[in-house]
């Protein structure tokens, strides 16, 4: 059964808020500057950082709407959802706030979770408290990856700690935002992820008695991830890149799923098994109310990837219509690729059976698609139960291909064969020189491998293509989104921080 992430700590994380006047209130519940006294207490901080992951599928659903492959969907008549129909034609700006807004405030939030913990991580000692500290370490490099991939240099409070630049290890409190600054650039960004993965590595478990816990292999994947994206400003971390993927491919605790375990991949039943390297999880066991949608511990992602009203069947539910795959992309798999069928849900021939909404394909995301559960408490569309596969280990043997074909390893095309032996069920499509440049082989099994799950806008960013790729596509411009202009003007940074360049 999956574990409900709940905290009975009552304490205000979001990062940048602001108003006129502060007032004095009593607390209710712990006090946080006298807590952390016994290994529950960490441990119940700990899950509050675990928590605000369950709000990432923003962060998906966005890089979605934001690729080549996928239109945004959505009511015909009307602009039902304007940012991320915006972002799918890369006309936003920074008044679009809603999901920018929300993944702005929310990482932030989650990342100054991982800040409190980080504060006290030596007021108490007990054993086992250094995999606590190593869990916040990661997840306060995930909520900075996020933040850094979707709006590049980002402010943090930044110090010199061991000789090296460090992300401080304490809380973002109100007024502070007043004087935190930018770091200077995207690879300092960077930089600072990098020491806090490292960091964790040293102290996290191969493996974890709780699924939703990070383990080693997880933190070497993103710390191989992040360096991968660093690559594009800086050629040596292609090399560190290679090393943190064998580390993870080294460790024999991944394999790849195949046969009919492949083509059930993305079904609950299928969750936290050999193939997820890293994986969000989320249950529909308790409601929530549109009066308080963060209340869910489900994501309701999957309700945005569903045909609209009245569509149903014995196994999905209706949805809202949006993410919607092209044809170009259904025709870029081959007829005995097995990938298309678990990528694609396809009523092109029944288009009478639901309502076409805006951009309709007859296409539909079936990865994230909504589905039928037993388990799923109420009637409400905010509590699906389907887990994110945020790292899985066809992404990690891609990216180990990508890496080692960037740095002049040896094992790029062994890596990418396994990839596509899964999808052909044979090595029968094995790659060969012929078909040309490897590189470009790996970035187009990506997209084929990875479609649906959020990856391809911002790989079409690191290695260069967007613009190619990407109809609207502003180059120095749309490589990142604009930071919401409410919170510029709520931080008084609209000339300390500044706009990203070109919005």
């Amino acid at each position: 059964m999956k574990k409900i992430f709940k905290t009975v700590m009552v304490f205000s994380l979001v990062f940048f808020t602001a108003c006129d006047d502060y007032i004095e209130v009593e607390p209710i519940g712990p006090d946080a500057d006298n807590y952390f006294n016994n290994e529950q207490e960490y441990e119940s901080a700990l899950i509050g950082a675990y928590d605000m992951l369950q709000s990432s599928f923003w962060n998906v659903l966005l890089g979605v709407a934001a690729s080549d492959d996928y239109a945004a969907g959505g009511d015909s008549f009307n602009y039902d959802q304007p940012t991320i129909q915006n972002v799918n034609q890369m006309i936003h700006t920074p008044s679009d706030n809603n999901q920018l807004r929300d993944i702005w405030n929310l990482m932030y939030a989650g990342l100054n979770r991982a800040n409190y913990l980080l504060e006290f991580k030596d007021k108490t000692d007990f054993s086992g408290r250094e995999q606590i500290i190593a869990q916040a370490y990661f997840l306060r490099a995930y909520y900075a990856f996020e933040l850094a991939k979707h709006f590049g240099d980002i402010p943090l409070k930044v110090e010199t700690r061991g000789g090296v630049n460090r992300i401080v290890d304490q809380r973002i409190i109100i007024g502070e935002q007043y004087d935190i600054n930018r770091v200077g650039s995207i690879s300092a960004v960077y930089s600072l992820i990098e020491e806090d993965l490292k960091e964790a590595i040293s102290n996290l478990p191969v493996v974890q008695s709780d699924v939703y816990k990070v383990t080693k292999g997880a933190a070497q994947a993103l710390l191989g991830k992040v360096y991968l994206y660093h690559g594009t400003f800086d050629d040596d971390k292609f090399a560190d890149a290679a090393s943190a993927f064998s580390d993870v491919i080294g460790s024999s605790q991944y394999s790849l799923k195949t046969g009919d375990d492949y083509l059930n991949l993305f079904e609950t039943s299928a969750e936290n098994g050999s193939e997820s390297v890293f994986e969000i999880q989320y249950t529909g066991v308790e409601p929530a109310g549109w009066n308080c949608i963060i209340c869910s511990e489900g994501s309701y992602f999957p309700k945005f990837c569903g045909p609209r009203s009245p569509y149903d069947n014995s196994e999905f539910v209706t949805g809202w219509g949006f993410c919607l795959p092209s044809q170009e992309l259904y025709d870029l798999y081959d007829e005995d690729d097995a990938r298309r069928d678990v990528t694609i849900y396809d009523l092109r021939d029944q288009q009478d059976s639901y309502s076409q909404g805006r951009d309709d394909t007859g296409l539909f995301n079936k990865k994230y698609i909504p589905r039928k559960a037993d388990d799923r408490a109420g009637s409400d569309p905010l509590n699906f139960a389907n887990n994110y596969r945020s790292i899985r280990y066809a992404d990690v043997l891609l990216m180990a291909a990508e890496a080692d074909a960037q740095s002049g390893g040896a094992n790029a095309e062994t890596y990418l064969n396994q990839v596509r032996a899964r999808a052909y069920g044979d090595n029968s499509h094995d790659y060969t020189a012929a078909e040309g440049d490897i590189l470009e082989a790996i970035y187009s099994e990506r997209r084929k491998e990875l479609a649906g799950e959020g990856h391809r806008f911002f790989d079409l960013v690191r290695t260069g293509q967007a613009a190619a790729a990407i109809p609207g596509f502003t180059a120095n411009k749309n490589e990142v989104f604009p930071i919401p202009l409410i919170e510029l003007e709520l931080a008084n940074a609209v000339e300390r921080w500044g706009q990203n360049q070109g919005y």
